[in-house]
């Protein structure tokens, strides 16, 4: 018998209803710093990794406690050639994104 994974709710529609004016101002500036450099990941956590699929649109989050496990879910991800990955650790944000998505990438092969 498979469990069913446990549903998290969450309430971006009312957000996205909301009208702006309801939110404080925050300079562009301000909000770099707080949100994208300064991420906090748990200590319970090794790492977090965001997975958008370029065939379906869709996007996935994964969450690991353990190194080996978080990097057996990246190289998997990164074989099917068809998403790009951000990972997050404490210290570390990488993007990685498969080169045959790449505008610019040039194909030895081909």
């Amino acid at each position: 018998m498979s469990k069913k994974k446990k549903y998290f709710p969450n309430n971006w529609e009312a957000y996205n209803e909301t009208p702006a004016d309801y939110f404080d101002s925050l300079p562009f500036e301000q909000f770099m710093d707080w949100k994208i450099e300064g991420w906090e990941v748990p200590s319970s956590v090794v790492c977090l990794i965001r997975e958008e699929d370029h065939t379906t649109g869709k996007i996935k989050e994964y969450v690991y406690s353990r190194e080996h496990a978080a990097k057996k879910k990246v190289t998997a991800i990164m074989n099917k050639g068809v998403s790009t990955i951000t990972a997050i650790s404490g210290a570390t944000m990488h993007h990685l994104e498969p080169q045959h998505l790449l505008e610019d990438y040039d194909d030895p092969l081909a």
